[in-house]
């Protein structure tokens, strides 16, 4: 085997969108419990304004986070857009207050949240828009005819889905490409693996949110033993391992500091071995 590990440091999005892999997730620059303005807006604008300096041209945000907020701070700190920066957003959740979620994707609650999220993003056109959740109580036909006719309005280049099964995904390419899925998934949490397996398969980005998990011994310790070997955080091994895991995984670590964020995207330059990679692929997910 060879010492080092190498893997594609980008990734193609719906075949014309090609991004770099370790992108930013757009969630942490609101307040407190996902909810309302930063506690430091300056310091929010400076962390989006240095992840494209550092490379960065792949955001995810939502309309659920602030809610608004992140799609504010965005347009306000990157426009005009670069050319080559794809901004990812998402609908389908209501915001009841800190840290609430209910789920709403219906094609009205849809419509209100996809104009918005245009408006505030001051675009014509949504590059990536993903359903944040399928609801339970509406058909999810209605949500996918919703977003199948809101791409071929022009509203939407590319869709997504999150927190999905193959079986969910199957269903929806009946109706439109599916391009990316972000579900939770981590070194110690791979309860999703059959659905980056067939993502992989399918040449469609794997997004996973909750990168870095938390509270598995065993994964931890490795962690830990990898970090020193590697003179880095136990986090950047984490991050690192996904991007070497599967070709298909684009990174969105999200941060309200600069200092983290430059962390976060250090993790680029680690190579981990092939004798790294085997033993974070040996602990037992949680």
């Amino acid at each position: 085997m060879p010492n080092n590990t190498t893997y594609p440091a980008t990734f193609t999005i719906g075949g014309d969108l090609t991004v770099n892999r370790l992108g930013y997730g757009a969630m942490r620059i609101t307040g407190e419990g996902i909810w309302g303005p930063p506690a430091d807006h300056d310091e929010s604008i400076r962390v989006l304004k240095r992840a494209v300096e550092l490379g960065v041209n792949f955001i995810d945000t939502a309309d659920s986070y602030g809610p608004n907020v992140s799609e504010e701070l965005i347009a306000e700190a990157l426009r005009p857009y670069a050319n080559g920066l794809v901004i990812a957003t998402k609908g389908g959740l209501l915001r009841t207050g800190p840290n609430e979620w209910p789920i709403d994707a219906s094609p009205k609650h849809l419509e209100e949240a996809l104009n918005g999220s245009l408006k505030r993003l001051k675009v014509d056109q949504i590059d990536l828009y993903q359903l944040h959740r399928i609801d339970p109580n509406v058909p999810f036909e209605d949500t996918l005819k919703f977003l199948q006719k809101a791409q071929q309005d022009g509203r939407i280049k590319h869709i997504g889905l999150s927190e999905v099964s193959v079986a969910d995904i199957k269903k929806a390419q009946e109706f439109v490409p599916i391009v990316s899925v972000q579900n939770m998934y981590s070194v110690e949490n791979r309860k999703w693996e059959a659905e980056l397996t067939y993502t992989r398969e399918q040449n469609i980005a794997f997004i996973p949110w909750f990168p870095l998990g938390g509270g598995n011994a065993d994964a931890l310790k490795a962690l830990d033993q990898l970090a020193a070997k590697h003179g880095v955080k136990p986090q950047q091994i984490a991050l690192s391992w996904l991007l070497h895991h599967s070709p298909n995984i684009l990174l969105i670590p999200g941060t309200s500091k600069v200092k983290h964020l430059e962390e976060n995207m250090k993790t680029a330059d680690i190579r981990l071995s092939a004798e790294d990679m085997q033993a974070l692929d040996a602990i037992q997910p949680a």
